[in-house]
């Protein structure tokens, strides 16, 4: 059946009112039966077109769908969409976040990052079906449950996974002009810890050696680091327990973000640096998980970007590519080099934060230009 995916019918509301059931099955990635109930949803929808599997989660995370669409290539190297399920949000945003439309916008927890997209790409593959087209290549769906964290869990079944395909969508948010990305930042992340000797801090606290003092001081040292090669930022720190009590433990993470892997490997360096000893506090450095830097001009990926440049003016919009800070699972596929075309997903903003809202004409826009994708990848 030759018919253009562009002219497909694409109906922002009815996606949007099949989105909201995901939006409102919170998914914070902590939270392990939180993201199974939210992988559940996904697999219900996509068990309508596609033989699914529910993967179990391990190391204490939530579990990942697979799905893959009839073909008569079936098992032959083809596209893999690549999205994950969990959210920064904990249970309970929906409080303070509620899915809620007002007029052009939609907001909700993890509408943007990154349900939108994974929606559209969901209802780019059931548009195509519906219609009778068939895509050159075989189609594969691969929701994870943690890549907000780094992808402690999943890596080497995104890698494996990508390793049997030819393509790599990644329907990740847009960049701020509805961009796609074509390359992405190494990323290293770090385990923080100081061990002190407490003591009581009224009668006792000449004898004691803060946790928390120390913690502070090394805080402003990592990030005064920060440089045009590698920055440096603390994100979490618990310490303390007692207000009375001189805290003997102090933890915290750190995240390291540079443009070249031998960047990277510097900041790693000047940071493990950092370990020892100071007026009888231990400082502690232990590595995190690391996302590797995806290189741009991958010939594979720009000829995918060509692509999606001219499908996107077919559309009425210039889609521009560039290589972006902030992981992603296309960090590992990029990195592998597996032609890979993230950010295609929906635009809007607040991502992370109490106002994510997404554009609700970006969804069909999303839509189509995915399904297009898929009809051009041979």
């Amino acid at each position: 059946m030759s018919m253009d995916p562009l002219k497909l019918p694409f109906d922002a509301d009815e996606m949007l009112a099949g989105l909201r059931p995901w939006i409102e099955c919170e998914s914070p990635t902590h939270d392990a039966a939180a993201v199974d109930r939210m992988m559940d949803l996904a697999a219900y929808d996509l068990a309508q077109m596609a033989q699914v599997e529910r993967i179990p989660g391990r190391l204490g995370f939530g579990g990942s769908v697979r799905a893959r669409f009839p073909h008569p290539k079936a098992g032959e190297p083809g596209v893999l969409i690549l999205g994950h399920m969990d959210t920064v949000h904990p249970v309970g945003t929906l409080a303070k976040l509620p899915f809620r439309r007002e007029g052009d916008i939609c907001y909700g927890p993890g509408i943007m990052d990154m349900k939108g997209g994974n929606y559209a790409a969901t209802e780019a593959l059931r548009q195509l079906i519906r219609a009778g087209m068939e895509t050159p290549l075989p189609v594969t769906v691969l929701f994870t449950p943690d890549e907000e964290v780094g992808t402690p869990s999943t890596r080497e079944l995104i890698e494996a996974e990508a390793a049997r395909n030819k393509y790599v969508l990644v329907p990740e948010p847009a960049r701020d002009d509805g961009g796609a990305v074509i390359g992405r930042y190494a990323i290293a992340r770090f385990n923080l810890m100081t061990k002190g000797r407490p003591s009581h801090a009224g009668a006792r606290l000449s004898e004691g050696r803060s946790a928390i003092a120390l913690m502070a001081r090394k805080l402003l040292e990592i990030e005064a680091m920060t440089g045009e090669d590698c920055t440096f930022s603390v994100g979490v720190i618990h310490g303390g327990q007692w207000v009375n009590c001189v805290s003997s433990l102090c933890e915290g993470q750190s995240l390291s973000m540079a443009k070249t892997q031998k960047d990277l490997d510097d900041g790693v360096a000047r940071m493990m640096a950092l370990a020892g000893e100071e007026n009888g506090v231990e400082f502690r450095i232990t590595r995190g998980v690391t996302r590797p830097v995806w290189e741009p001009d991958h010939p594979g990926t720009m000829a995918m970007f060509e692509m999606a440049r001219e499908i996107a003016a077919e559309l009425g919009f210039e889609l521009t590519g560039s290589s972006s800070g902030g992981g992603s699972d296309g960090n590992f596929t990029g990195a592998m080099g597996i032609p890979t075309l993230d950010s295609l997903g929906v635009r809007g903003k607040g991502l992370h934060t109490l106002t994510e809202h997404i554009e609700v004409a970006s969804l069909p826009e999303r839509g189509k230009l995915m399904a297009a994708m898929m009809m051009r990848l041979t």
